[in-house]
């Protein structure tokens, strides 16, 4: 074993949903890095899913699409089927959420979620099954990473009831494909961020001092955090994590007490 190619991805090509910012530009960047030979991002908005290629080099090819419904999952996949004969990793990073009052939160709030959030995965790594196997062996297994949240590890204090819920279903929604998809040599996981500054978490992006303070790291996640935590599994360092959510949040999940906190016994 060669362990100074443990986490390189030198060769293979990549598809990441929601590419364009935010975590999903994290891991495009990460991926190119570690030596993809492509990686494709989509995402719904044309311009800039354009301007991030342009940024992060030649070998990163901008696909838009909107991914909501299975006949724009099924136009992706025939565009990227004319471009490549086998796909080495999928990262389902597109997502949304809605926040809303118990009383108040609307059905339409409830359906766009859980539609991309949770259908939109599980669609698009069916219709690019083909793709996948193409790339699969035992030797090199190709990747599908999820990519949930925190939140669907354990509740947090805000009214996103259809967010929470889907990434909840996302985890689960991983160990069953991964028990399936693992005998045609893919492997799936999943990784749960915690506060990543990106246009879905603002707080983190426009006030990370604020947020750094219920994080027991004291900081928001970084690029590095990222790209690092995706290119493990993406890589060979990965191939025996199989359908299993990786927490990249600082300590969040684990509930841990901060040592701010005082002590009413005096301890």
């Amino acid at each position: 074993m060669d362990f100074t190619k443990l986490f390189s991805l030198e060769g293979r090509v990549a598809v990441v949903t929601g590419g364009s910012r935010g975590i999903g530009a994290m891991i495009a960047e990460g991926f190119i890095a570690a030596g993809c030979a492509r990686v494709y991002i989509t995402a719904r908005k044309a311009a800039v899913v354009e301007e991030t290629a342009a940024r992060l080099g030649e070998k990163c090819i901008a696909l838009p699409g909107d991914i909501s419904s299975v006949a724009g999952i099924e136009k992706l996949v025939a565009d990227l089927a004319e471009r490549e004969d086998k796909v080495d990793i999928l990262v389902n990073n597109a997502g949304v959420a809605w926040g809303a009052e118990f009383e108040d939160f609307p059905e339409a709030g409830w359906d766009k979620v859980m539609d991309l959030n949770v259908k939109t995965p599980f669609f698009l790594t069916q219709k690019m099954h083909g793709l996948l196997k193409g790339a699969a062996s035992t030797e090199q297994p190709a990747k599908v990473i999820n990519i949930a949240s925190v939140d669907g590890l354990r509740p947090n204090p805000w009214e996103t009831y259809s967010y929470q819920a889907s990434k909840a279903a996302m985890i689960h929604l991983t160990k069953r494909m991964a028990a399936r998809l693992i005998r045609d040599q893919i492997v799936v996981s999943c990784i749960c961020p915690g506060a990543f500054p990106s246009e879905m978490n603002k707080a983190a992006a426009k006030n990370p001092e604020g947020s750094a303070k219920g994080i027991p790291s004291r900081r928001v996640g970084t690029i590095e955090d990222m790209a690092g935590g995706a290119i493990y599994l993406a890589s060979r360092a990965g191939d025996y994590v199989v359908g299993t959510p990786l927490p990249i949040d600082g300590g969040i999940v684990n509930g841990w007490i901060s040592q701010d906190v005082v002590d009413p016994s005096g301890h």
